[in-house]
């Protein structure tokens, strides 16, 4: 007699356990890893400023200069005195207006990388007008009249690449950059041509810059005891509000960033594009140009070779590091500000060359921008990572196991 047997295959190894719950302290770890991220936008622009300066200290003693001595000699030019207090938030005037030109431009999708050419035209413009009026011009009429021409300048110069760029596709960052050097040569030739803008030659010893402006085109001081600060100040923030609100509360706003985000869909919707980014761009150079307006209209009133000392790129610097924010563009118009004064008395007290706060300005962008297209290349990998993930077909279930009976003699 036989009796049956069952018999079966062995039963697949089991699945590994799921990972417990995370504990406390994992969810605390998890939830600084949190806030460090959203704290990203202001920790990354912060230790790259922190290690520029780092760098920088380095550099000011391999120049023979001792921390301390570099240090103390910075913070006289930047903060020592109301004067330099004074000249440090002029010149944060001036970047301020650059900047809020490239935020404009930057929300149709468009570099403005001609700041320093526009100043430049925008100051011999506001010269030509500034020297030509008669003494009698009242100053309700000369100094609208001179920035106005200045930020016309400034546009007209910016069109050339805006033109380009619309209608032949020609980048609009090796246009402006270009223009950069052509402006500057502007600059130089009209203060040494007498035919030109030279003030008369009367020695040997007779500088190549232009006569002053007349007094009703200079710029008012606020009135701060000691201070040089001039009402450019008041000119630039009041830019900045303008410019920030009518990008971000009004319909123009709205169709520069739709343009900004894709050209075809903005076509497809109808939108001006060619019209919007020209206008754009040229309102980048208007800013730029108001600000040789500036320039030129302040102390010591006079148009020469050595006006704009770069305040065109680091204008650009400011743009960049605000990423689209005009607050932000405040703030660190204000930093650079300060800190390209304070170049300058490091150089005179120090023995320091004021190139090394160009030097920093450059490892801040380059810190910025290297975390930026790090972060960049990280998210993009996560997504592709996540789109894997969804594509994969999913995995069949393993069948039930059969039974089948053996007959065993007994």
């Amino acid at each position: 007699m036989t009796a049956p047997i069952s018999t079966a295959p062995p039963a697949p190894p089991s699945a590994p356990a799921r990972p417990a719950t995370p504990t406390t302290t994992h969810r605390g770890e998890h939830a600084l890893r949190d806030r460090l991220l959203a704290a990203r936008p202001v920790l990354v622009p912060l230790a790259a400023v922190l290690g520029a300066l780092a760098v920088s200290t380095a550099l000011a003693a391999l120049a023979g200069a001792t921390p301390a001595e570099a240090a103390t000699a910075l913070w006289e030019g930047m903060v020592g005195t109301p004067y330099a207090i004074g000249s440090s938030v002029n010149v944060a005037a001036v970047l301020l207006l650059v900047a809020t030109g490239f935020l404009v431009a930057h929300r149709a999708g468009l570099v403005n990388v001609g700041g320093e050419g526009q100043i430049c035209v925008g100051a011999v413009a506001a010269t030509a007008v500034g020297t030509a009026l008669p003494p009698a011009v009242p100053p309700v009429v000369a100094l609208p009249l001179v920035l106005i021409v200045a930020a016309l300048g400034g546009a007209a110069w910016a069109s050339v690449a805006a033109w380009l760029a619309v209608r032949r596709g020609v980048s609009e960052v090796i246009t402006t950059l270009l223009l950069n050097f052509v402006g500057a040569a502007v600059l130089v030739l009209a203060v040494h041509e007498e035919a030109l803008l030279r003030q008369p030659v009367t020695s040997s010893e007779t500088l190549p810059q232009s006569s002053p402006l007349v007094d009703a085109a200079h710029l008012p001081l606020l009135g701060v005891p000691g201070s040089p600060v001039t009402v450019g100040v008041v000119l630039a923030l009041t830019g900045a509000v303008v410019a920030a609100l009518v990008l971000r509360r009004t319909a123009t706003g709205v169709r520069l960033a739709a343009v900004g985000q894709s050209r075809p869909a903005s076509l497809r919707l109808g939108l001006p594009v060619d019209r919007l980014r020209f206008s754009a761009l040229a309102t980048a150079g208007a800013g730029a140009g108001l600000a040789g307006g500036v320039l030129v209209a302040s102390a010591p009133h006079v148009l020469d070779d050595g006006l704009s000392s770069g305040y065109g790129f680091s204008g650009l610097v400011v743009g960049l590091l605000a990423r689209g924010s005009f607050t932000a563009a405040v703030g660190i118009a204000t930093g650079l500000g300060f800190l390209v004064s304070g170049g300058i008395n490091l150089q005179l007290a120090a023995g320091v060359p004021a190139s090394i706060t160009q030097i920093t300005e450059s490892l801040i962008v380059l810190g910025v921008a290297g975390t930026a297209i790090w972060a960049v290349g990280r998210a993009g990998a996560h997504v592709r990572r996540a789109r894997l993930g969804r594509s994969r077909p999913p995995q069949p279930s393993s069948p039930a196991p059969r039974t089948t009976t053996t007959e065993v003699p007994s």
